[in-house]
């Protein structure tokens, strides 16, 4: 019986020795797969050697300092786990996955799989650099969970409670690592990262909570340090100092303006258009922050005058964007290149068509109202419907002005192009550009079609005067394209198109210079177009002085497909091309004899011999003879 009974407990254990190994190797198995797909041995490599103990002298002496690379192992980190595509859940289960990997490795366990045991890391067992390490990487999951919740608390905006506890704890964890860090353990590098990233930290908690002088407190902090050590070290250890510094210093002016500093807004407005665009914490914020100063200004605003005519305006959206019209127009004109003036450009259309719609939108229940009122004032629209046509103007004119923005950078990439050929990509072309003035012409049309401007000569001779010039160069860019195919006859006559539209447009500019001043100058035109006539006429007399030559008989065609020229040698460029002659095809109709017919004629003429003798004669009939044939007598 006691044999029987001591029995199971060796069987029972015998699993228990066994699942540490599946579980160490489920672990690997995780560890390896979450590393972003980079491949099983390379991954467990890669896990492996961020665990090692550092090289260098060792930190178990309480001679030797410990050192850590805080801000270069966040950013690392974080580049290569997520956060360049901003996927904080993809960082936060890497930052958990480190976590178990350095617990294991140190021995640093929190109990067993039964019973939870919290540790806490101290100065007494602060002898690797790990463990500050350790400290670290929960910081890291905290924030990287608040900011995967920020994500999330746009369409759920219970979430952003448990995102300001999650910034809490990564906060705590950041005061832990700089409490460990001010030991004498540690040197003197590692103490001032620290407490930049405890600042850091901090300066984020406040911003969430909207604590703007405790927030920018902390935020002036962290920049401090950095810069500090930007300037202590050489220009490579400086730039992650450095691209830190501009992270934070948008943060500082949002802070700095919403605590009463109005100067901060435009220092904004510049960062913003330096970046080329708001991004991270400050993106959402930044934007909210201007549509409220727009809007806080609008409520002043109750009119607009626009050629000689002022128009009420009581749609706020319309407001809004009328006020912000000047700043988005100095913000293209200091564009620095032609990406940010794009954004830019597409931006103040996109604001354009809502003020667009929310006029429309009042419009359509004004109708029998607007109509009266035409009747009423003899032809003169309503109010609403020329404030609508203010608004299609702007968004033509901003139209223009994007696309004639986007064809002075195809010249340029046209004069570059002819100065160095570049293989392998896609040249620009003069066809591109005449698509752009295409488009320009059109918007020109819709301009002159607005509704209360068609009695407007004035207007509608200063756009026929801009019609002028963008149609010289449009057919200036076709006789372009008419030089690329040696076309000399086209191209000279469209290059006499251009001097007659030039000079017409030069006659008849004498009161509207001011309003043709932003357009492409026309003298500049008149002399290229010039020059290019000089250059075609000399193209053509050599090009025909090619065509003039005597060929030689292996290179005359005849116009014969190649089946009837085997016995004919002849250079025959077409032979490797899509449109190649090999036989004529359909195959022409030949004469061929047809099949002989055969006619009797002198089936007429023959005589046939007599041929009584050998027909039987057929025996009389009657009484005898069927009595006869009764009884069978046969003659």
């Amino acid at each position: 019986m006691a044999l029987a009974r001591a029995s199971p407990p060796p069987a029972h254990d015998a699993p228990r020795r066994r699942r540490p190994g599946r579980k160490m190797a489920a672990e690997r198995q995780g560890a390896g797969g979450g590393r972003g797909g980079g491949g099983g041995g390379g991954g467990s490599a890669e896990e492996n050697k961020e665990n090692e103990r550092p090289t260098g002298p060792q930190a178990g002496s309480l001679g030797d300092s410990l050192g850590l690379e805080i801000l270069q192992i966040v950013k690392e980190s974080q580049q290569q786990h997520g956060l360049r595509h901003g996927d904080f859940q993809r960082y936060r289960g890497y930052c958990s996955r480190r976590l178990r990997r350095l617990r294991k490795t140190l021995n640093f366990k929190m109990g067993n799989r039964h019973k939870f045991t919290g540790k806490k890391v101290t100065e007494e067992i602060l002898s690797d650099n790990r463990y500050l390490l350790l400290i670290l990487m929960d910081a890291e999951r905290a924030w990287s969970y608040a900011m995967q919740l920020k994500q999330e608390a746009n369409t759920e905006p219970r979430k952003r409670f448990h995102l300001l506890s999650r910034l809490r704890k990564a906060v705590k964890h950041a005061e832990e690592l700089e409490r460990l860090c001010e030991s004498n353990r540690v040197d003197a590098k590692t103490k001032l990262e620290a407490q930049a990233y405890m600042a850091y930290l901090t300066g984020m908690l406040r911003f969430e909570h909207q604590e703007w002088k405790a927030a920018m407190e902390a935020f002036n902090k962290c920049k401090t340090i950095y810069e500090k050590l930007a300037n202590a070290f050489t220009e490579e250890q400086a730039v992650l100092y450095n691209q830190r510094v501009e992270e934070i210093s948008p943060n500082i002016r949002y802070c700095a303006y919403n605590i009463g500093d109005q100067s901060a807004m435009n220092e904004l407005m510049q960062m913003r258009l330096r970046s080329g665009g708001t991004e991270g914490l400050l993106a959402e914020k930044l934007e909210a922050l201007i549509t409220q100063t727009r809007a806080k200004q609008a409520a002043t605003m109750s009119e607009v005058e626009w050629r000689g005519r002022t128009v009420p305006v009581k749609i706020d959206k319309v407001r809004i964007f009328l006020l912000g019209l000047a700043d988005n127009e100095a913000a293209i004109a200091q564009a620095e290149n032609e990406e940010t003036k794009e954004r830019l450009f597409e931006s103040l259309l996109s604001e354009c068509r809502d003020a667009i719609q929310a006029v429309r939108e009042d419009l359509k229940p004004d109708q029998k109202q607007r109509e009266h009122s035409l009747e009423n004032d003899s032809g003169k629209v309503s109010n609403i419907q020329y404030l609508h046509s203010y608004l299609t103007y702007i968004k033509l004119s901003t139209a223009i002005k994007r696309n004639e923005s986007m064809a002075k950078a195809l010249q340029k990439a046209l004069l570059q192009q002819q100065r160095s050929e570049e293989d392998g990509k896609r040249t620009p072309r003069p066809q591109d550009l005449i698509r752009l003035y295409d488009i320009i012409l059109q918007n020109l049309v819709e301009l002159t079609q607005l509704p209360g401007l068609e009695e407007d000569k004035n207007f509608q001779k200063e756009i026929g005067l801009k019609t002028l010039v963008y149609k010289a160069y449009r057919c200036f860019f076709i006789a372009q394209s008419y030089v690329l195919v040696k076309k000399w006859s086209e191209a000279l006559v469209l290059y006499e198109r251009v001097l007659k539209y030039a000079r017409e447009v030069r006659s008849g500019a004498g009161a509207y210079t001011n309003s043709l001043k932003e357009l492409p100058d026309v003298q500049d035109l008149i002399t290229q177009v010039n020059a290019e006539k000089y250059s075609l006429q000399a193209a053509a007399i050599l090009d025909a002085n090619d065509t003039h030559e005597t060929e030689s008989p292996s290179q005359v065609k005849d116009g014969k497909p190649l089946s009837e020229r085997f016995e004919t040698f002849c250079l025959d460029p077409s032979l490797v091309s899509k449109q190649v002659s090999l036989v004529h095809f359909p195959p022409g109709f030949q004469p061929i004899p047809c099949k002989p017919l055969f006619f009797d004629l002198a089936l007429n003429h023959v005589a046939f011999p007599p041929l009584e003798d050998k027909v039987e004669q057929k025996a009389k009939s009657g009484l005898t003879g069927y009595i006869k044939g009764i009884f069978g007598f046969k003659s």
